[in-house]
């Protein structure tokens, strides 16, 4: 494992960790609702770094529902990671082993993806560790927080942690943007179809999620056929 590189991803992904502490902050207050203890909330975070997907989860174990209904909860809530994590395959090096594959895919979250496609070159193995060690114990933890203490504190405050997600978001897509102009040219395209999507009658049925996964197909599509980008430049 390069040094250089664990250490460059860890630095990158704090301000993701601090957010990540923030929004799983409501997250722990979820579970807390639902019955479970610090430790049962600590294990679900870790094993399961997706807000929407853990949000899903508890929600169907708070109504008791059967295994079936949360395989299919998970698949729905989840599915826009089967398109994050085949065009993180692109940055990773052909001779990269399969371990490696598996362990990086086990945490493309939305914030680690955006941090890893941003790399100039193929993304290094021992940057996306790095990363993820220092976002993933800040998830638990938050989770943790918010089942001991989350109930404590004003309803305004909690709901004022997520904004800090958002952020940080802007601050990755952001350089990205001004160094690319195709990829700025993405950028303000999700922002104007998502809004649109969710005032045109026709969407309003369809979940977040699939919402998501319709623009990126969309967009990356229409991206990969106007400006397509040599397989050297990867």
């Amino acid at each position: 494992m390069n040094k250089k590189f664990f250490l460059k991803g860890f630095k990158d992904a704090i301000p993701v960790g601090l957010g990540y502490l923030a929004v799983s902050f409501s997250l722990g207050i979820a579970c807390q609702r639902i019955g479970m203890n610090p430790f049962q909330g600590f294990l679900i975070s870790i094993l399961n770094n997706a807000s929407a997907g853990e949000y899903a989860g508890i929600k169907v174990i708070e109504e008791n529902a059967g295994i079936i209904t949360m395989i299919a909860m998970m698949i729905v809530a989840n599915a826009r990671y089967l398109l994050m994590s085949c065009a993180l395959s692109q940055k990773l090096s052909p001779d990269l082993k399969l371990g490696h594959r598996l362990l990086i895919g086990f945490d493309v979250t939305d914030e680690l993806f955006g941090l890893a496609v941003s790399c100039d070159g193929y993304l290094k193995p021992a940057y996306f560790y790095g990363a993820m060690c220092s976002s993933v114990p800040f998830w638990a933890v938050g989770t943790v927080l918010g089942i001991i203490v989350g109930n404590l504190l004003p309803r305004y405050i909690v709901s004022g942690f997520s904004v800090m997600l958002y952020g940080m978001f802007l601050a990755i897509i952001i350089p990205a943007g001004k160094k690319d102009k195709v990829v700025l040219g993405c950028v303000v395209s999700a922002f104007l179809l998502s809004g649109l999507m969710e005032i045109i009658p026709v969407f309003s049925g369809i979940s977040s999620g699939f919402k998501i996964i319709i623009l990126t197909l969309i967009i990356s599509a229409v991206a990969a056929v106007c400006f397509p980008k040599k397989e050297e430049e990867a």
